[in-house]
């Protein structure tokens, strides 16, 4: 695992600054050199799903060219460069056009590819709630980041960190109907997050949609319920393989489950899947005499 840094080891980021600003600043170099597009391929790791609207971005580009270079880095077995940062910039400037953009070459792997490039985009606030909590969550997990790490490296608080982490306890599904109902204000998506259980969750954000619940009182109610006393939280068991293939997630009633009910628990679950297998094998046997 790599153990480099996004960000030059002298270098401290302000809550306001740009990187690349910082990077050409701190190294001396100037704007870089120009790469033909067509050598020139997006980041496949990229942390942003959605580039949104390019058409301003494209005409500024057509206007005034591409003023703020791409960061790339060379790949040799592709002979090509991928981009590090400044995907939009360079959507906008094929729409535009042009033949060749300039750019700043970076000497990386693919693990610091991924790691500036989730920083990068996570300080420009490019990213929406849930993309920036899938970024910070593989910053995490692949890099071994505390919450304290990761704050100093995109220049917030620590308590900001947490928050956003704490939008990955929304499941999928609720996920996908939050941003199809377009409640995407991250102070919105935070009291859903911390409702104690899905069902609850899924009233939230139903009483959101209807426009029933602002912010204000959703952390109204949330306090009342805090004073009203402690709430048992039910025991949640999450289990993501390495292969990332699926997602498993079993919720208990109780709080506590202690590792032998969770095993039985599995193997119930198992034994639950294979009988009903064979009773549709056998009523397929059955059909078919």
């Amino acid at each position: 695992m790599s153990k480099k840094i996004g960000l030059p080891v002298a270098l401290k980021m302000r809550h306001d600054a740009h990187y690349i600003e910082q990077l050409t600043t701190y190294s001396g170099a100037a704007i870089g050199r120009m790469i033909p597009v067509e050598k020139i391929r997006p980041n496949p790791e990229q942390p942003r799903k959605l580039l949104g609207d390019l058409r301003d971005l494209t005409d500024s580009v057509r206007e005034k060219g591409v003023l703020e270079p791409l960061l790339v880095r060379y790949v040799p077995r592709e002979d090509c460069f991928f981009i590090i940062s400044g995907e939009r910039r360079y959507h906008a400037s094929r729409a535009a056009g042009l033949r060749e953009v300039p750019c700043i070459e970076k000497v990386a792997d693919d693990a610091e590819t991924l790691e500036i490039g989730l920083i990068e985009n996570i300080q420009r606030k490019d990213l929406t709630a849930f993309e920036e909590a899938d970024g910070l969550h593989r910053l995490a997990t692949q890099f071994d980041y505390t919450h304290e790490d990761m704050a100093k490296k995109i220049g917030r608080a620590r308590s900001s960190v947490s928050e956003i982490l704490s939008l990955r306890n929304i499941p999928e599904a609720l996920r996908k109907q939050c941003i199809e109902s377009g409640v995407t204000s991250k102070s919105l998506l935070l009291q859903i997050a911390r409702q104690p259980t899905e069902k609850k969750m899924a009233e939230m954000l139903q009483r959101i949609q209807r426009g029933g619940l602002t912010r204000d009182e959703a952390r109204q109610e949330r306090r009342d319920e805090q004073q009203s006393g402690p709430r048992p939280q039910p025991f949640i068991f999450h289990f993501e393989p390495e292969t990332e293939n699926f997602k498993l997630r079993i919720q208990f009633r109780k709080s506590s489950v202690s590792r032998e009910e969770l095993i039985s628990t599995l193997r119930a679950i198992v034994a639950s899947l294979e009988e009903s297998t064979e009773s549709t094998a056998a009523s397929s046997s059955a059909a078919v005499a």
